[in-house]
């Protein structure tokens, strides 16, 4: 008879359901700026919108400075863009998993040469010296946000900075050496640090009618897990990666993260098809760390039955000795779409009004409501 895994009980996080803000700074075709912060409004509305979080229940959220305007000038900080983040999570008690990079960089660094690690370490030392000096405990970053779909988007497909192609392996270990950089760096300031290390959660099958793609398949579905493996030190041991460096993982899951080896996503009533619960238990056999759901939603009506679906799948993890430790919402507040085919999941809060008031997506919250209680309900009893 076969010994159960004892259950989990999260505790990490001061919620386990959180809120993640939009927050990319990436540039698009012609060296366009898309600064989520802005158009999300999230900028203007912070004391609203951290405020607006706490009252839905969710204490806990990922949020990020912004790199390109805090180091406009090189080796120069300004933090007027983020110390009000900082003193309007203060005031509401909310606990920030802060992002360092979400895509996007300085104007004036190549992300190919050594000087971008050099500055990303500086600028990770700086940024939380300030926080320290700001009187915040116990911190959770983020240093680079998904590594691996940054160096596809980045320098695979060309569709996100730096735009090269066949290179994605290349920025990849890049984006490793700075993420480690920075990781040595905040721990010198604050040695109890904690990092969330965030990538797509993914299934790659091969294709029903081609089983000769089973073995390119296999493979796809194993590189999910490189850039993780790397920050550990567990391939690639040139990097510099450590064990006590691949902290807590960071998995963003949407309902098209199942694909075949085509490229077709593989419907949820398919034989091949994997539930998230079984994805969340091969990353927790593999690296026995905590887990996060990072992102995840759906769009439009979807939405409250995702959160559902989610929640169930997460309990079933949980109820398997998994240690997952939280479900964030992305994103948590509206932001216009890309202009482009990016997924623009449905969020919890709308644009701001003239006022700068959004509305409540009702059939989201009161699904959040009841999964909050079943979840308390669920923890009293155990």
């Amino acid at each position: 008879m076969t010994q159960q895994s004892p259950r989990h009980h999260p505790q990490l996080f001061r919620s386990f359901f959180q809120g993640s803000f939009p927050c990319s700074t990436a540039c698009r075709s012609g060296g366009r700026r898309m600064d989520m912060v802005i158009s999300s409004g999230h900028d203007m509305l912070l004391e609203k919108d951290y405020a607006a979080l706490a009252q839905e229940g969710l204490h806990t959220a990922r949020d990020g400075a912004r790199w390109h305007l805090i180091e406009a000038t090189p080796n120069e900080y300004d933090w007027r863009s983020f110390l009000p983040m900082v003193h309007a999570a203060a005031r509401h008690d909310m606990q920030i998993i802060w992002e360092l990079a979400h895509f996007g960089y300085p104007e004036h660094l190549d992300i190919w040469r050594s000087a971008f690690v050099d500055h990303f370490e500086r600028f990770a030392r700086a940024m939380a010296q300030l926080m320290r000096n700001e009187g915040v405990e116990h911190p959770f970053f983020t240093p680079i946000n998904q590594i691996s779909f940054w160096s596809w988007a980045g320098a695979d497909v060309s569709w996100l900075d730096p735009y090269a192609s066949e290179r994605g392996r290349e920025l990849k270990r890049q984006l490793v050496r700075a993420s480690l950089a920075a990781m040595h760096a905040v721990r010198d300031v604050y040695p109890d640090a904690r990092f969330v290390i965030t990538d797509p959660l993914v299934q790659i099958a091969a294709d029903p009618n081609n089983p000769d793609s089973k073995p390119y398949a296999d493979a796809q579905h194993q590189a999910q897990f490189e850039a993780w493996d790397w920050i550990a030190g567990r391939d690639a041991p040139e990097l510099g990666g450590r064990e006590d460096f691949l902290d807590i993982l960071g998995l963003n899951y949407y309902p098209d993260n199942h694909w075949f080896f085509s490229g077709d996503t593989i419907p949820a009533e398919h034989a091949t098809y994997q539930p998230l619960h079984r994805l969340m238990l091969q990353c927790w056999q593999r690296y026995q760390r905590p887990l996060l759901l990072a992102e995840t939603g759906a769009e439009g009506d979807a939405r409250a039955p995702w959160l559902r679906h989610v929640t169930e799948e997460a309990l079933l993890a949980l109820d398997e000795g998994v240690a997952l430790e939280g479900i964030s919402l992305y994103p948590v507040v509206e932001y216009p779409a890309w202009a482009d085919d990016r997924r623009s999941p449905g969020a919890l809060f709308g644009l701001g009004d003239p006022n700068g008031n959004r509305t409540l997506h009702e059939a989201l919250a009161l699904e959040l409501r009841s999964q909050q209680i079943k979840w308390h309900n669920r923890e009293k009893q155990n």
